[in-house]
């Protein structure tokens, strides 16, 4: 139960968005699943204050494209598809904290769909520790966020009023998909 190849060949679309340029497969326990070429994907769906503990891409990348396939399809259930999830963050080595945070989020993305109430108990188990260990550095690198963004726009202002020129703004040159 893995894999099946090396890692996932990708192209980039915009700043956010990346589009595989050959399948991925993944053998489970029972089928396989193999997200097609030309899958468009964000990696890992990370909120902003989080990037510092669990970037967009690292070792559970394939997991993460792999769970994207599985929850735009609906090739399998919320449940499942966030179960394969953690099953592979296990096969990739990522580690216990880590892989079962990133479970909770997906678990509580998909708002537990699929979850029984045994399986509810044991997110909250998980879930309450992780949102304790979280929240002070949570809070202060969106502190930290707001600060730079409210810096950024003082300085985008100012340039504003300090710098006009004759000649109209260059359009955007933004890849497509």
């Amino acid at each position: 139960m893995a894999f099946i190849g090396g890692g996932p060949v990708v192209e980039e679309l915009d700043a956010k968005f990346w589009r595989l340029t050959e399948p991925l497969t993944y053998q489970g326990a029972v089928e396989t699943f193999t997200v097609p070429a030309g899958f468009r994907t964000d990696f890992a769906s990370v909120p902003r204050a989080l990037v510092w503990l669990i970037p967009r891409y690292g070792a559970y990348t394939r997991a993460a494209i792999l769970h994207d396939y599985l929850c735009r399809t609906g090739e399998v259930g919320p449940a499942d598809a966030d179960g394969i999830f953690r099953r592979s963050l296990h096969e990739a080595g990522v580690s216990v904290p880590r892989r079962w945070m990133m479970w909770t989020a997906v678990r509580f993305g998909s708002r537990l769909r699929g979850a029984r109430a045994v399986d509810v108990l044991g997110w909250l188990l998980i879930a309450v520790p992780s949102l304790v260990f979280l929240a002070v550095p949570v809070v202060v690198v969106t502190v930290a966020l707001l600060v730079f963004w409210v810096v950024e726009l003082g300085f985008w202002a100012l340039g504003q009023v300090t710098c006009r020129t004759a000649a109209p703004p260059p359009k955007p040159q933004m890849k497509t998909a």
